[in-house]
């Protein structure tokens, strides 16, 4: 009979000491610690057009976007991770001593991949959900031109937005602009089978 080794159990602080020596990212799931998967260079591509749009967009207005490198902390989960982009508005939050993990986005963007899609369209969404200030879940297809959306109203409820096709334009509900779908997909080159790469 096979045996299956349990995890075993890191506390929040040793996860984020481990973390600054990492060479790979790695998410904390209140006290087991996963390695993320690499990406692809669609997957790349895309969150660079997106933060490259934002950073810009944004200029000069009481908001920022990160990528990829700066870990969420989600207290309610006891969850760390890192979305592929975020962004705050106003002053930034951060976890007590910390400069490298962050508590109040209002927006989310996640680019979807094979191994992840199911688990960012739901259980991480419900794990976004807890943050006070969090009101916009953006969900991008790397295979093909559609974008999901979530906004969350004044009556707290969550409203779905698809876009489909070249044409279209997505509005960052919470921020106020606009990006186009060509932006989005700017020098993505559509595959029938992407392999995600390596981290």
């Amino acid at each position: 009979m096979l045996v299956k080794n349990k995890p075993k159990f890191h506390t929040a602080d040793e996860y984020r000491q481990l973390e600054e020596a990492a060479e790979f990212r790695n998410e904390y799931r209140d006290g087991e610690i996963v390695k993320m998967t690499g990406g692809t260079i669609n997957h790349s591509q895309i969150i660079g057009n997106i933060y490259a749009f934002l950073k810009s967009a944004l200029r000069g207005k009481n908001a920022r976007p990160f990528m990829i490198d700066l870990r969420l902390w989600i207290p309610r989960y006891r969850r760390g991770t890192y979305p592929d982009v975020m962004v705050v508005e106003g002053e930034l939050v951060c976890t007590e001593g910390r400069k490298d993990e962050i508590l109040n986005p209002v927006l989310i963007v996640e680019v979807l991949s094979k191994s992840t899609k199911d688990f960012d369209k739901d259980d991480k969404f419900r794990l976004y959900r807890s943050i006070p200030e969090f009101r916009e879940y953006v969900l991008v297809n790397q295979s093909e031109f559609l974008v999901t959306q979530y906004i969350k109203n004044e009556s707290n409820d969550w409203l779905f937005r698809e876009y489909e096709g070249e044409s279209a334009i997505v509005s960052f509900a919470a921020l106020e602009v606009q990006m186009s779908m060509s932006d989005i997909y700017e020098l993505v080159v559509f595959e029938t089978d992407e392999t995600e790469l390596p981290q």
